[in-house]
């Protein structure tokens, strides 16, 4: 397989960071002629290295409560766990190695996802699984399947441009300041509009780089605006080339008990500043949290003038209980993946006859 070249490595960063920037700054960005950046782009996406979807703010869909399902199936089980957590109406994404499998559901009451533990148990499906479930309201997922940060790094550019992106959190009140504003048909039919756009746009012979935010419908652009859909780029490291070397994969997947007085935000300081590690996915919950990121199963070449805080070191301050899961990125497949448009109602596709 053939390396990334510099050109290549730099569009993929300023892809991943998904800022709603115009395009002339983003060539000023990337510092490559025009015609370079959208063929690297084409290729990008072509060759599945990047992928584009609309992530839902939970609360407006009326599923203010997320639950993150880390499980171990047994073997003679796995592809029955998976068509069950596939078939559940909630469940968003769905991802399985050789040994574990990551499922991520959108439910009305947080009771939801203690019975996805106690179906696992009951039906011995696998070992009892690392479920944490959260309050979308709240600030919980700091970061959500955000790249930006790893691949900055790997690729030796200094600075992120807008990670990290989380999920959820407070949600914006409407433009005359009173309540949450409500999910009325118009929105309704918006937001919907935007979650099938990555899969309705290759049906209508929209290349898949095409379906980002730049020319989208005003009432589409404003549910942007107002933080109840965020676009966003993701990796797949697998199909994806080294660079100089370095190539993200592996998936590591980490999850721990918080210790007393422990502080999400302090951990994801060390891990980023001083241990050079920035995760994908950061969970707090209130019993647990959980972590994803990715490394390199080639370890880069000591640097001497680098010093690195050690990982482990760092998660035990703050953690205990901690368990680690590491499988090579290709073995991971990806059965659901990020189907947010599975939450929708069938009237929400539907077009309203007044906005």
């Amino acid at each position: 397989m053939r390396a990334l070249t510099d050109s290549e490595a730099r569009v993929v960063a300023v892809l991943l960071a998904a800022r709603p920037d115009r395009e002339r700054e983003r060539l000023r960005q990337v510092q490559v002629p025009r015609s370079t950046y959208h063929a690297v782009r084409r290729r990008a996406y072509e060759e599945l290295w990047l992928r584009d979807r609309y992530i839902p703010h939970p609360v407006p869909l009326g599923r203010p409560n997320v639950t993150f399902l880390l499980v171990r199936p047994f073997a003679d089980r796995f592809e029955e766990f998976t068509r069950a957590a596939a078939a559940d109406p909630g469940n968003v994404v769905l991802s399985t190695g050789s040994q574990v499998a990551l499922a991520i559901f959108f439910h009305q009451k947080a009771a939801e996802g203690r019975r996805w533990t106690a179906r696992v148990v009951d039906q011995k499906l696998g070992v009892p699984p690392t479920t944490v479930t959260v309050s979308a309201e709240e600030p919980s997922v700091p970061v959500y399947f955000d790249f930006e940060g790893l691949w900055c790094h790997l690729a030796g550019i200094t600075g992120t441009l807008a990670y990290p992106h989380g999920l959820g959190g407070p949600i914006p009140t409407d433009e005359r300041g009173g309540d949450s504003p409500s999910l009325t048909s118009h929105r309704a039919w918006a937001v919907g509009e935007l979650l099938r756009r990555p899969f309705t746009g290759p049906e209508a012979g929209k290349g898949p780089h095409l379906v980002g935010p730049f020319g989208l419908p005003f009432a589409q652009r404003r549910m942007l605006a107002r933080g109840w859909v965020d676009h966003r780029t993701l990796l797949d490291p697998a199909p994806l080339p080294a660079y100089q070397g370095k190539s993200p994969d592996q998936v590591v997947l980490i999850s721990g008990q918080p210790r007393t007085d422990a502080k999400p935000a302090e951990l994801f300081a060390n891990l980023t500043r001083e241990c050079r590690v920035f995760p994908f996915l950061f969970v707090v919950g209130s019993e647990r949290w959980l972590l994803g990121a990715l490394g390199s199963s080639v370890p880069p070449p000591p640097d001497p003038s680098l010093t690195r805080r050690p990982v482990l070191a760092t998660l035990r301050e703050y953690l205990e209980g901690i368990e680690i899961v590491q499988e090579p990125a290709a073995q991971f497949q990806t059965r659901v993946d990020h189907r947010y448009d599975r939450l929708l109602t069938p009237r929400d596709a539907t077009t309203p006859s007044k906005v």
